[in-house]
């Protein structure tokens, strides 16, 4: 890791490509649906964090952070549908990257908006 890597950036590509990858698990099972609704949030969560790091404003930066925590919360809600399925495989390694990634956006809409204030 260098020094110039943007972990945000690193972590929600490599969530991402486990959504990926659990995704496929699912839809092996037949779980379309939910497989679907996976993939769309999971991989949203990284889409809107590479789409701020061209953001037209700090405000437009702080706003696309919020729409990927927002797809973090709908990530979290399937998860937890899977995690108490019985019929679903494990996800519990997806839990642990998601919460890093979460602690890491709220402490960057915290602290770009005490840089607004």
């Amino acid at each position: 890791m260098n020094g110039n890597e943007n972990i945000i950036l690193t972590k929600t590509i490599a969530f991402s490509l486990e959504i990926i990858r659990y995704v496929e698990l699912l839809e092996e099972r037949r779980k379309f649906v939910i497989a679907n609704q996976l993939l769309k949030c999971g991989t949203s969560i990284g889409a809107n964090v590479h789409e701020a790091q061209n953001a037209e404003s700090k405000a437009d930066f702080i706003h696309k952070f919020k729409i990927a925590a927002k797809e973090l919360e709908e990530t979290k809600y399937w998860l937890v549908l899977c995690k108490n399925s019985s019929s679903y495989p494990d996800c519990s390694h997806l839990d642990a990257l998601l919460k890093e990634i979460e602690k890491i956006i709220t402490k960057i809409i915290a602290t770009s908006k005490a840089v607004i204030s």
